[in-house]
């Protein structure tokens, strides 16, 4: 027993003396109450230096907008500017086009925009697209305004990629999350009762203030706007969405030229209160209502519903398909003829006296 404790004894000052020698050496070289010997570090992992490239290209690109309403005094009938809220967005083009969500600027009558060198210029509202939740402004920069970011795609995303968002959230100015790509094809109540459709989903922590902002892939290509999140706190909670780029590169150049967003058109009348009525009768699709003159719709020989004359609907066709997907309803044809471009060629399905039929019809600018 005493051989054993002598051994126990022997064992705990081998490590006594183990720990101890290196501190007493370290002492010995730092005098006390002086700073710490700093430990070079390294380089810094690829992932981090790809993080911070990324950052370092696009934060100039990225502006801050806060927004003004103008209020009168019942009582002395003065008016004034108060502040109305704030929101992100990012250089656009070299004319000085910024984009930004369609919510963060809706309501206000003055907008700022800041640069991230500190300059701050008025900013003028070129168009809006409710329907995408998207807004153009422009700002007069000069020649010193930053560059564009650069535009990829959101066609080819997977679930998985990882994505980075920059914005002001809280107004702490130029803040960069990370994440993933959560899911694609999402859909979010818009205004107007429509559905946005497409969004990307991710949980790259996005908060009130990012609105607006860049959604970047690991290239530093722009690939949506942040839009909203999910949260009954309001608050990040891994669920965030942004408008797709393939949206935004199709709505902003309309919006850029005209001020407002046109889908292509068709030429029909529908209304949802006709797919409430095929519902009753079991049957999913869109009622055309109506057919305009001289429209892709017309030319194509499309038939109206009509009423006889006691009074009773007589269903004319109705549209089922387009390019072979389903059209359940209004809002899917909306949709369906969304994200196609005047003179796009479709092959419609339709439903007529009971027999399915197919048509090609050639869509034409919306007004």
């Amino acid at each position: 027993m005493p051989r054993l404790v002598l051994v126990t004894l022997a064992a705990i000052l081998v490590v006594l003396v183990w720990r101890g020698v290196p501190l007493l050496e370290l002492a010995l070289r730092e005098p006390a109450g002086e700073p710490r010997v700093v430990v070079p570090r390294g380089d810094l992992a690829t992932n981090e230096q790809t993080t911070i490239a990324i950052f370092e290209g696009a934060k100039d690109s990225v502006v801050s907008i806060t927004t003004e309403s103008r209020v009168v005094d019942f009582w002395t009938r003065n008016a004034y500017d108060v502040p109305r809220g704030s929101g992100s967005g990012f250089i656009w083009d070299a004319q000085g086009h910024v984009v930004t969500n369609n919510h963060v600027i809706e309501g206000a009558t003055a907008a700022l925009v800041r640069l991230a060198d500190g300059r701050a210029y008025p900013a003028r509202l070129v168009g809006t697209a409710p329907e995408h939740d998207l807004a153009v402004l422009h700002i007069e920069a000069g020649s010193e305004r930053p560059l564009p970011l650069a535009v990829g795609s959101s066609e080819d995303l997977q679930v998985g990629q990882g994505v980075f968002a920059i914005g002001n959230p809280f107004g702490l100015d130029w803040t960069l999350t990370t994440g993933i790509v959560s899911a694609l094809d999402r859909e979010l109540p818009g205004k107007r009762g429509t559905m946005i459709r497409g969004l990307i989903q991710t949980d790259a922590a996005i908060n009130p203030g990012n609105s607006g902002g860049p959604l970047l892939d690991s290239a530093g290509r722009l690939i949506g706007v942040n839009t909203a999140i999910y949260s009954p706190s309001g608050s990040s909670a891994g669920i965030g969405f942004a408008v797709p780029v393939d949206t935004v590169n199709r709505v902003v150049p309309q919006l850029i030229a005209t001020g407002r967003y046109a889908p292509p058109v068709l030429g029909v009348s529908h209304d949802p209160r006709g797919d409430a009525l095929l519902a009753r009768a079991g049957m999913a699709g869109v009622m055309v209502l109506d057919v305009t003159p001289g429209s892709p719709a017309d030319a194509a020989g499309l038939r109206p519903a009509r009423i006889t004359r006691d009074g009773r609907v007589t269903l004319g066709d109705v549209i089922v398909s387009i390019d072979g997907v389903a059209v359940k309803n209004s809002e899917d044809l909306r949709a369906g003829l969304d994200v196609r471009q005047a003179g796009d060629a479709i092959k419609l399905g339709l439903l007529r006296h009971d027999r399915r039929i197919e048509v090609m019809v050639t869509l034409a600018a919306g007004q």
